[in-house]
């Protein structure tokens, strides 16, 4: 076969009368590579090298080479990702250069979009060297490079070599073929989930700041608040200093005051910049008492202005959650203004909110927020978790529906009740995983 892209007879035409290796290579051993292949991808979801590098080990020992390389596909080269050598090829025989331009004659080898197989490579190298510029003595005996494609498109070639000239056999390249189109596949749909997750946290971080917009007035009042009595309390202090004697008790209880006033601050501060940060997620051991807690003090001020009454009922000596605390924050902070929001729309009853902790089951904590609001009907209720549907003036109809891939994704579930006579009833589980 002519290799269309270099000109050159390059292609596996004397395999047929090459011996095959005295250990066969079945179709199991394909199937193993694969399947190793795709426990790298899944135990490294958010990192491919683990998978890159899998790929090129399975290869190695799919058809007894002795140096497998990947090269992913750019502009003008092709770039080393990855690298595996047998125990006959040390590193100080070679190492495989960070980029082949894609002029040179490896690069237009890397080019095609079919296999082709170099069964004496460095006669090819001599012949080369002889019509074209001088390339350097060459390192293996022979070369078989498999091109990895997505929708016909080369995003990537793979190179297994021996380092002596040992043919490989049809059913050789064969099997590194099928595997290369697997491993393809594989990292195809491992790309595509990564960019799933990666909406998903830009979304998730467009709720967040959407929602804190629309808190900000109330957090703003929420942090004046201890700052004009951090002042008064200094003020006052300084005042106790200036008397004859000086009233130094009066005074250190002032500044005792000041301090706690300055934590508020600092706290409320400290929650805004960590529900606002876009950040990839984070697992952390956690008391869920305390994550919700600290919501209901960033939102006292919101809750405040609609004059709705927040009630709390946490369960004691909860078991400790694994989880992403800014995500399940996030949930509790959707869940917590849409109540307000539908309480303050409220002017038949009284607006009240129930925020409480329980285990219900031994394996799950369940978080719930009641309101009195107004009554859902049905055809609200059935779509309440469905994207961009709302029944806001000025919602973006994607709270919910984060909030349930938030809960889902933690091993949970979120759902709505409505409550009689009047109002609805959110709950989340989270599952007890053991330490």
């Amino acid at each position: 076969m002519k290799n269309e892209n270099t000109g050159r007879h390059v292609s596996a035409a004397a395999t047929h009368s090459a011996p095959e290796p005295q250990t066969q290579v079945n179709d199991l051993a394909a199937q193993r590579a694969i399947s190793e292949v795709l426990r790298a991808v899944a135990s490294s979801p958010h990192d491919l090298q683990p998978a890159l590098q899998s790929i090129v080990d399975s290869a190695l020992h799919l058809c007894r080479a002795d140096g497998s390389v990947l090269r992913i596909a750019e502009e003008g080269a092709f770039r080393l990702v990855a690298y595996s050598r047998s125990a006959a090829l040390p590193a100080h025989v070679y190492t495989p250069p960070p980029l082949v331009e894609r002029s040179t004659f490896l690069g237009r080898v890397y080019a095609n979009k079919s296999p082709v197989h170099i069964p004496d490579f460095d006669a090819q190298i001599r012949l080369e060297q002889a019509n074209q510029a001088p390339i350097a003595k060459a390192s293996f005996g022979t070369v078989l490079v498999v091109p990895m494609l997505i929708n016909d498109e080369r995003i990537a070639s793979l190179t297994v070599a021996r380092l002596h000239v040992e043919p490989y056999t049809e059913k050789e390249i064969g099997l590194v073929t099928d595997f290369v189109a697997e491993a393809a596949i594989a990292l195809e749909i491992s790309r595509r989930e990564r960019q799933l997750r990666e909406l998903q946290t830009q979304l998730s971080h467009t709720n967040r700041v959407a929602t804190i917009g629309q808190l900000s007035a109330s957090i703003t009042h929420e942090v004046n608040q201890p700052i004009a009595s951090t002042r008064n309390n200094i003020i006052a202090a300084l005042n106790f200093l200036d008397r004859n004697p000086a009233d130094l008790q009066e005074a250190r209880e002032a500044l005792a005051c000041a301090v706690k006033d300055t934590d508020r601050v600092g706290a409320i501060v400290s929650r805004m910049r960590g529900l606002m940060q876009k950040a990839s997620p984070q697992l952390e051991r956690m008391d869920i008492n305390e994550a919700v807690h600290e919501v209901i003090e960033l939102t006292r001020g919101e809750a405040s202005k609609n004059m709705v009454s927040v009630r709390t009922e946490f369960a004691k000596d909860l078991p400790v959650i694994t989880g992403d605390r800014v995500q399940l924050q996030q949930v509790m902070l959707n869940l917590i203004v849409n109540a307000v929001q539908a309480l303050g729309a409220n002017s038949e009853h009284a607006r009240q909110m129930l925020i409480t902790t329980s285990k219900p089951e031994l394996h799950a904590l369940c978080v719930g927020v009641q309101d009195t609001g107004p009554v859902l009907g049905q055809e609200t209720f059935s779509r309440l978790f469905e994207p961009f549907y709302t029944t806001k003036p000025n919602g973006m109809g994607m709270g919910l529906t984060i909030s349930r891939s938030i809960i889902e994704a933690h091993g949970g579930r979120l759902w709505a009740t409505a409550c009689r006579p009047h109002g609805a009833l959110f709950q989340f589980t989270i599952p007890v995983r053991p330490e």
